[in-house]
């Protein structure tokens, strides 16, 4: 396709007018057809894929994946060092995949997470009484949303949470989406902090994940690559919780009927969490990956190196699947939401993302029945620079 024809493509960032609806435009697509040609932040072409049945089925195709066999001329989603590309790893990806996960998923097993759930809870009374007794109106996001996921993640990584400061700046630098020399930047200053950490884990074992990965395999692995693990686990471990704990937060406040059917029936926890994880995510940028090879979907021809963006966010409000799919229902069940993959690549944090929200919601449902916004919806500014979108302020009072 030419340039010019190019420009005349559904152009992201699409708008959003409600921080908690989808798109618009998204849902036009979806609605016209599961796979649309887009045109994405850097100008590339790609294929959007914005239907349940045809991602569920992509999350298990072999012929995709985060890998491109000439990635310097790959087309991009956005200019983020993290995901806004291809990994460089197109002979050895999905070996590397199996790899990873075999090493990390034993420390974040749902049996592990759930014997963490009183240190989480504690954590999150602790943060809980802070905010109570201070001043009104108070920021959620400061007092709550970024502290407990960071303390959790600190925590199970062994990380000095002291250090928080230091890289929660990297780890937002990270996110970037418009400079990536910056993110660059970021990145290697929390990859030299772990290369650091990971030694003194090596001379003073603890019980924590970077020292459980010093010592898989004997001690095998090399300390670069405990360092790259434990600055994935670091970003992937706090960064997207929090803008769940946000979002969270501001669909029980404007949706009361459903707060007071949570604050009348704690058995609903569950599926609120669920629903707060379906709904969680309404943006249009989506998660990247590139055809190794011709595929057809829903009668679309995707050719070998093309880019693909998984749209969950639209996914997750298909109507095909979900009732009525924009309201908020603390007793939606079955909700097969696709927040977090599904099948081979489904993410092996869940389990400590479902923990921590549950505890965060039964806490601010239960102890600030009143929590009501300070100021009027249209006024939260959101964070469309990072990778992982968000809030900058959650201005609370009760």
């Amino acid at each position: 396709m030419d340039s010019e024809a190019t420009a005349q493509l559904p152009a992201m960032p699409f708008p959003q007018p409600d921080l908690l609806t989808m798109s618009p435009r998204v849902r036009d697509l979806q609605a016209v057809c599961p796979v649309s040609r887009v045109r994405t932040l850097t100008g590339d072409e790609a294929w959007m894929v914005t239907r349940h049945a045809e991602l569920k089925r992509l999350f298990g195709e072999r012929h995709l994946g985060r890998s491109h066999r000439d990635p310097e001329h790959a087309a991009r989603i956005s200019d983020s060092i993290l995901f806004g590309g291809p990994a460089n790893n197109f002979e050895t990806e999905e070996a590397d995949d199996a790899r990873m996960r075999a090493l990390l998923t034993p420390f974040f097993s749902a049996r592990r997470m759930e014997a963490l759930r009183p240190r989480v809870e504690a954590l999150a009374d602790q943060l809980i009484d802070a905010l109570a007794n201070s001043p009104r109106p108070a920021d959620l996001h400061a007092a709550l949303s970024v502290p407990l996921p960071v303390l959790v993640i600190c925590e199970l990584l062994g990380v000095p949470y002291e250090d928080r400061d230091q890289f929660r700046a990297w780890t937002q630098g990270m996110a970037d989406m418009q400079d990536r020399q910056k993110a660059g930047e970021a990145m290697g200053r929390l990859f030299g902090y772990m290369q650091e950490l990971v030694r003194r884990k090596r001379a003073a074992p603890a019980d924590d994940v970077i020292s459980g990965l010093c010592a898989v395999e004997g001690g095998a692995l090399a300390d670069d690559h405990v360092a790259f693990l434990a600055a994935v686990l670091l970003f992937a471990g706090h960064e997207t919780t929090v803008v769940r704990i946000d979002v969270g937060t501001l669909l029980l406040l404007r949706n009361p009927d459903q707060r007071d059917a949570l604050l009348n029936d704690a058995s609903l926890l569950s599926t609120a969490v669920e629903e707060i994880l379906r709904l969680s995510d309404t943006g249009g940028s989506g998660v990247p990956r590139y055809a190794r090879e011709d595929v057809e979907v829903a009668g679309v021809r995707i050719r070998a190196g093309d880019a693909v963006i998984f749209n969950l966010g639209a996914a997750n409000h298909d109507e095909r699947v979900f009732a009525d799919p924009g309201r908020f229902d603390v007793t939606r069940h079955p909700n097969p939401h696709l927040t977090f993959g599904y099948g081979p690549r489904f993410c092996i944090g869940a389990p400590l993302a479902r923990v921590e929200l549950q505890t965060v919601v039964a806490r601010l449902v239960g102890r600030l029945p009143t929590l009501r916004l300070a100021v009027p919806m249209e006024r939260l500014a959101v964070r469309a620079d990072l990778l992982t979108g968000g809030l900058t302020q959650l201005p609370v009072t009760w």
